[in-house]
C-alpha cells in the first residue's frame, strides 16, 4: 500500500499536471470504485483543481465550489499519467480523470477491488475521511510520546494505526523500527524516554529521507512504479538478506498476510521473535537466537 512518502511523491508529480487545471470529466470503469452518490460524478466536470493534499494515505483533489475527490489506493491501486482521452485498460483500469493536457488513470493490479473513490462537499464532509492520526513529520516529541502512550499496543501496531499516526504502514514502520533499534513487539506504555526519543527521531529521519530520495529519483517524471519493496530499504522485504548495519540476516514475523521484518541483532538483543506459523510447528524447539536458528536450518 502506498504510504506517506509514496503518496507525497504522487502529489509532487500531480501538482504541475493538474493544479489550477480544469477537470473535463471523470470516466468510471469499475462499479465497485465509487462509494458515494452525492455530489454526483457529473458535477465535477468543468471544475478547476484548486488544491492537492494528502489525508492519511488518501489523495485529495480539491475542486471549485468546495467539492473534493478523495481517492484511497489501498494495496494495489496506482496512478498512471497518459495522453488526453487515453482508453481505460479493460483488466486493470478503474477510472480516468480527463484534463486538457493529459489523463490521470487509476488502476488496480488485483482481483480484489479495494481502491475507493469518494466525492464530498465541504471541509466538514472531507474531515469524515480523516482517520485522525497526527502528522509524523510535524509532531513534536511531547505530542509524539503522548500519542504512543495513550493506548497500550505493540510499537509496530501503534506506528501503523491511522488513528494514531497519519500515513505510516507496514513498509516504513519496519524501516523506522530498524533505524530506532527497537523491537516491533515493545509495548508502548513500557517504552523508556530514550526509546521514545530514538523512535521520534527515526520516524522523522526515515520518512524525510525516503521522500527526498523518491522525488530526486523521479525528478519531473510521473512515477510509474510505486512499491512497498525498494532495494535500498534496510529491513522491509529483506528477509534472509544481510542487515546493512551488522551483517546478520534479517528475520521476519508472519501474521495473516502481513510480514514484519527486523534484525534480531540490532533490534531485539539477538532474540528471535516467535513467528506464529513456525513456532506452532516447532513448539518447544523454537530457536531463541539467530545462532540456534542457523544451526536448526543446517541440521
Amino acid at each position: 500500500m502506498p504510504e506517506l512518502p509514496d503518496v507525497e511523491l504522487y502529489l509532487h508529480a500531480l501538482r504541475p499536471r493538474v493544479l489550477d487545471k480544469t477537470l473535463l470529466g471523470v470516466r468510471i470503469a469499475s462499479p465497485f470504485l465509487l462509494r458515494t452518490v452525492e455530489p454526483s460524478v457529473d458535477e465535477v466536470a468543468g471544475k478547476r483543481v484548486r488544491e492537492l493534499r494528502r489525508l492519511g494515505k488518501r489523495i485529495v483533489l480539491g475542486l471549485e465550489d468546495e467539492i473534493y475527490i478523495v481517492i484511497h489506493l489501498m494495496i494495489a491501486g496506482r496512478f498512471r499519467w497518459k495522453s488526453p482521452g487515453h482508453k481505460i485498460a479493460a483488466r486493470l483500469g478503474l477510472a480516468a480523470f480527463d484534463f486538457e493536457d493529459g489523463t490521470l488513470l487509476l488502476t488496480e493490479a488485483s482481483k480484489k477491488k479495494r481502491a475507493a473513490l469518494h466525492l464530498c462537499r465541504g471541509e466538514g464532509a472531507l474531515r469524515e475521511h480523516d482517520p485522525g492520526g497526527i502528522e509524523p513529520l510535524e509532531v513534536d516529541f511531547a505530542s509524539f510520546s503522548a500519542a504512543l502512550r495513550e493506548r497500550n499496543h505493540t510499537v509496530k501496531r501503534a506506528l501503523t494505526d491511522p488513528r494514531i499516526f497519519s500515513g505510516i504502514g507496514n513498509a516504513y514502520s519496519d524501516e523506522i523500527l530498524h533505524r530506532a533499534r527497537l523491537s516491533p513487539l515493545v509495548w508502548t506504555t513500557r517504552m523508556t524516554e530514550g526509546q521514545l526519543a530514538r523512535l521520534h527521531a527515526a520516524t522523522r529521519e526515515v520518512l524525510s529521507e525516503w521522500l527526498a530520495h523518491l522525488i530526486e529519483q523521479h525528478g519531473e517524471a510521473f512515477p510509474e512504479k510505486v512499491t512497498a519493496f525498494r532495494p535500498k530499504m534496510a529491513a522491509h522485504g529483506k528477509y534472509g538478506k544481510p542487515c546493512p548495519t551488522c551483517g546478520d540476516p534479517i528475520q521476519r514475523i508472519v501474521f495473516a498476510q502481513r510480514e514484519t521484518n527486523y534484525c534480531a541483532t540490532c533490534q531485539t538483543g539477538g532474540k528471535l521473535l516467535a513467528d506464529r506459523a513456525l513456532s506452532r510447528l516447532l513448539k518447544g524447539d523454537w530457536p531463541r537466537s539467530v545462532e540456534e536458528l542457523e544451526a536448526l536450518r543446517r541440521g
